[in-house]
Order: C-alpha cells, then sequence, then structure tokens
C-alpha cells in the first residue's frame, strides 16, 4: 500500500506550518515540516508540536529533534538560526508509528501558535496513474521486448540512497520519496528508475537500527517500487553494499559489513538476500533484478582468467578473505523461487570490462538474462575504440543495458556521446544519480528533487525528451 502524503498547512500573520509524512511502511515513517516566518525576522526558532497517534521520535535532520511524553521539539541547527520575515526552513525525521499515525493538530513557533486558520487536512490523492503501465520485459534474440512482442529500452535515472542510508542509521532513502518525487522523474520523460539495496539491511541483521532494516527497509523499498510503477515506469532493484571483508587492492572499507562496495557477493548472505527479494516480486515481472552493482574481482587477482571465473562461479577467489557467491550462485538463487524475472549482471573492473562476459556467462534455465555495463569519462573502456570491440559483440547477442553513466565534469560532453552510441544501437541506458549532491564531487543529476537538472543532469533530461516527447 502506498503512503498518502498528508499535510497539514494554514496561515495566520504569525507563521505557517507544512508537515507531510513522505514514506511510511510497517511500524514506521519517515515526515518532513516546512516552517514559514511571518513574524519578524528572528536569530533562532523552535518549532513544537504534538504527537497524537503515540508516534516515537527515532531521528532527524536538519534541526535538533527532541521528544517529551508527546510534545516534539525541532530547534534550529548553528547554520539556519536566522528566519527573516517571510521565510522558510524544512527539517525532517524519522519515527516509529502503529495504527492511525495521526497528523499533529497544532503547531508552535517560538512559543507562537501556527496554522490556527485552518484545520489539518489531507492532501487530494495523488493524481491517477499513467495511462500506460510498465510493461513485462523479456528477452528475445538481444532485445528486450513486451508482451506483445514490441522491442523497449531502459531509459531513465538511478535513485541512490538505499544501499547507504540504513546501515548508516540515517533512515531508508537519501531524500524525499513522495509521490511528487517520483513524478518529477517521470517528468523527464525517464521510463525506469534503478534503485540501490544494500544486503545487510533488506535481510535484517542485527548491526542495523530496526527501524531502518528487515519488514521496514522491505516495505519503504516495496512502496518506492509502486510509486515508480505507478509513473508508468520500471523499477530495477539492484544490490550495491554486500557483507565480507575484504581490505586488499582498491578496499573501499576495511568493515565486514556492508558499508561500502566490496569486489564480490558474499555466498554467507547475498543468495539469501536474492531469495527474498524474488519470493517479494515474484509475482510482479515488471520489477526487473540486477544481481551485483560494480564487480571487482579483477583487482584482487593477478590475471583476468582467474577474475572471470569467480565472477561466475564464487567459491574461494583468489584475493578476497570471505567466500564469494558467483553471479551462477545468484541466478540458481533468484530462479528457484519461481521467479521468472528479468535479469541483469554486469561484467567485472566496476562493470565496466565486457570482454569475456559471453564466455562465462551463467546459464539462466528462464532463458531471460542481460548484460549491465557502467560508464564514467575516468573508466578504461570510456572511449568508441573500446566500445565498437568490447561492448558491440556483446550486445549483438544479448540485451545491454547501461545501468549507470555519468562523468565528474559538471557537464554532460562525455554522456552524450554514450547516448548517440546507444541510441545508434538501440541500447539502454541510466544515468546517475537522482540526487541533490554538489556534481564536482561526483555525477549528480539535479539540484532539487523537484526535477531541476544540474548542468550534467540537464544533458540527459533533454535527450530523454527529445527521445520520447
Amino acid at each position: 500500500m502506498t503512503a498518502p502524503v498528508v499535510t497539514a498547512s494554514g496561515a495566520t500573520p504569525a507563521c505557517s506550518v507544512e508537515y507531510s509524512v513522505t514514506s511510511q511502511w510497517g511500524s514506521g515513517f519517515q515526515g518532513s515540516v516546512k516552517v514559514t516566518n511571518n513574524m519578524a525576522a528572528v536569530s533562532s526558532w523552535s518549532l513544537t508540536f504534538d504527537f497524537a497517534g503515540g508516534q516515537k521520535l527515532t531521528q532527524g535532520w536538519n534541526a535538533k529533534w527532541s521528544q517529551s511524553g508527546t510534545t516534539v521539539t525541532a530547534a534550529n541547527e548553528s547554520y539556519n538560526g536566522s528566519l527573516g520575515s517571510g521565510a522558510s526552513v524544512s527539517a525532517g525525521f524519522i519515527a516509529s508509528s502503529s495504527g492511525s499515525n495521526a497528523v499533529p493538530a497544532s503547531f508552535k513557533l517560538n512559543g507562537t501558535a501556527c496554522n490556527t486558520d485552518a484545520e489539518p487536512s489531507p492532501t487530494p490523492d495523488p493524481p491517477d496513474p499513467e495511462d500506460t503501465a510498465p510493461p513485462v520485459l523479456r528477452v528475445s534474440g538481444n532485445k528486450l521486448v513486451d508482451a506483445g512482442g514490441a522491442t523497449r529500452r531502459l531509459l531513465g535515472v538511478n535513485r541512490s540512497g538505499g544501499e547507504f542510508m540504513c546501515v548508516q542509521g540515517r533512515g531508508v532513502f537519501d531524500g524525499p520519496v513522495d509521490d511528487a518525487s517520483v513524478k518529477a522523474i517521470a517528468d523527464w520523460k525517464a521510463n525506469t528508475v534503478r534503485i540501490p539495496l544494500n544486503e545487510e539491511c533488506w535481510l535484517g541483521l542485527s548491526n542495523i537500527n530496526p527501524a531502518y532494516a528487515g519488514a521496514n527497509y522491505i516495505n519503504a523499498v516495496k512502496d518506492l517500487v509502486a510509486k515508480v510503477k505507478a509513473h508508468g515506469m520500471t523499477p530495477v532493484v539492484e544490490l550495491h553494499w554486500t557483507y565480507g571483508q575484504y581490505t586488499g587492492n582498491s578496499a573501499g572499507c576495511s568493515d565486514v559489513h556492508a558499508s561500502c562496495q566490496k569486489p564480490m557477493p558474499d555466498m554467507r548472505y547475498t543468495p539469501s538476500f536474492w531469495a527474498s527479494v524474488a519470493n517479494t516480486f515474484k509475482n510482479d515481472r515488471t520489477v526487473v533484478f540486477d544481481l551485483f552493482n560494480e564487480p571487482y574481482p579483477d583487482r584482487a587477482t593477478s590475471t583476468t582468467t582467474q577474475a572471470w571465473q569467480c565472477w561466475r562461479d564464487g567459491g574461494t577467489c583468489p584475493g578476497i578473505g570471505y567466500e564469494v557467491a558467483g553471479m551462477q550462485d545468484l541466478v540458481d538463487s533468484v530462479r528457484g523461487t519461481g521467479a521468472t524475472n528479468l535479469i541483469l549482471a554486469g561484467g567485472i573492473a566496476y562493470s565496466n570490462d565486457l570482454s569475456q562476459w559471453l564466455t562465462y556467462k551463467p546459464t539462466d534455465p528462464a532463458g531471460n538474462f542481460a548484460a549491465a555495463w557502467h560508464v564514467y569519462n575516468f573508466n578504461t573502456c570510456s572511449n568508441e575504440s573500446c566500445w565498437n570491440s568490447t561492448l558491440a559483440p556483446v550486445a549483438a547477442q544479448v540485451p545491454l543495458v547501461a545501468g549507470e553513466i555519468g562523468e565528474n565534469t559538471c557537464a554532460h560532453g562525455f554522456i552524450d556521446q554514450v547516448m548517440k552510441w546507444f541510441d545508434d544501437r538501440g541500447l539502454s541506458y541510466l544515468g546517475w544519480t537522482w540526487n541533490t549532491w554538489d556534481c564536482s564531487s561526483g555525477p549528480s543529476l539535479i539540484s532539487s528533487y523537484d526535477g531541476t537538472p544540474t548542468a550534467f543532469g540537464t544533458g540527459l533530461r533533454d535527450h530523454l525528451r527529445a527521445l520520447n516527447g
């Protein structure tokens, strides 16, 4: 069930507060408040309200949050204390809930009542879903086709957050995942959203805050998948961060837990993760499964052959200290549930090397298996010569999806080249990433979750709109 966005709104000469439930799962929810000061300017502020349904605050951001009894207080941080006349500030929080999750009835800013001219009321229901539901995709030769046999391409974005927020104890997603923020993706004329996940959070392991683990995490993911589908887009669920201690070449962290990118999935938890994900979505074949974000066993071993063998077969891999789950193990885990959903698998070298993908392609009894590839301007295979020699042979035999494309230049000259090469061959690609990060520290498509693009994102947005009208 999709959690509705609930808003209390109103205005007086003093102040107004908008209260929203931006995401909701079994025993918890993510909320936000937007406070507008209509009084004289203040150098500090404190918002108070009472939870009316037994909700318990667990954490918050952009304010100093606390709760005493039913009363919740959000006080300014050092960086956002100044609030001029007519100015607004927003802050968010996570809380547990049971029952109706009632909206607070009143709010006070620095002791002055807000919203006294309006009663809290639900917003209208979200707009009707798009006319076209996402297709059930299957492999036909080297194309992806729908139930009617028409060729389809996956063209869209990544929505990062589900891989790192939970393991860092900060929530489930990075930024809002309400209907408006998902609609903003659809407004770019994207037809696909890739959703990175964390296996420890999905499985509810003991090192993860229970508020963001197990059923709470799964329900939040299911809720986002439903919103993506409601706007006619294909959801791709992808395993990004996994268990297993790796301290070798190019290690992202020394932690055994799923707090960074590891060179390969682990046999201890990853097959269980994919069996659970497949059981969750096997009755919804519009959901695509991307087995593992960016394998790099080649950084741990001295030979390419050993790297590809590790990629497919797993087991004891040179240079990797934990038992590895290979791509064949993961395909078997998915298919063992009866799920026939489309599966994607990236190659080695952070999914940038597909040179022996066809040689080591796992066996899929459902015959619904495609190649994934990632490319950034700083990768080894980042020019047309490499694409012609290593990608074209793969794309001639199986569908090819560029699960991540991007550049660290805050521009779009490089992805323009990638998109043209893929367009000319009828292939699929997804931009990294639909998050409001500073593009100078990595590829970020947007500066606001309303879909305002960065200079980099403008290239993808305008291209998708030109393709899809």
